[in-house]
């Protein structure tokens, strides 16, 4: 079945994402409402497959260094500082993905809307 997916160029990530903090009891619609900054980082998945602006923010939530990423036939992976994956984002639609922390905690992460 892998071999029907298709690799997508790394351009098509680059760009800046939102990743969000949730529980699993927290539903979207009620997450969207509340205000808790530290629960939402903004993301640069940089051209070059590193991460930029908001690197740390990422890695304090896996409690890992989050240092670069790379496209998966279904995700995105996060990478550390010896290149090698240190979390998995699983795709739900184009812009969506989806990983779960250790902790149970899940991170959403979602392109941000292109700037005017």
């Amino acid at each position: 079945m892998a071999s029907s997916l298709r690799l997508e160029d790394p351009s098509v990530f680059a760009g800046q994402w939102q990743a969000t903090l949730t529980a699993r009891s927290d539903a979207p619609e009620a997450q969207a409402l509340q205000d808790k900054p530290s629960n939402i980082c903004l993301i640069d998945l940089e051209s070059n497959q590193t991460l930029g602006k908001g690197a740390d923010c990422l890695s304090a939530w896996l409690q890992d260094s989050a240092i670069g990423w790379f496209p998966d036939p279904d995700g995105l992976s996060i990478t550390g500082k010896e290149g090698s994956r240190i979390q998995f984002f699983s795709r739900q639609r184009d812009g969506l993905y989806l990983s779960t922390l250790k902790s149970g905690l899940m991170i959403t992460l979602e392109r941000a809307a292109k700037q005017p």
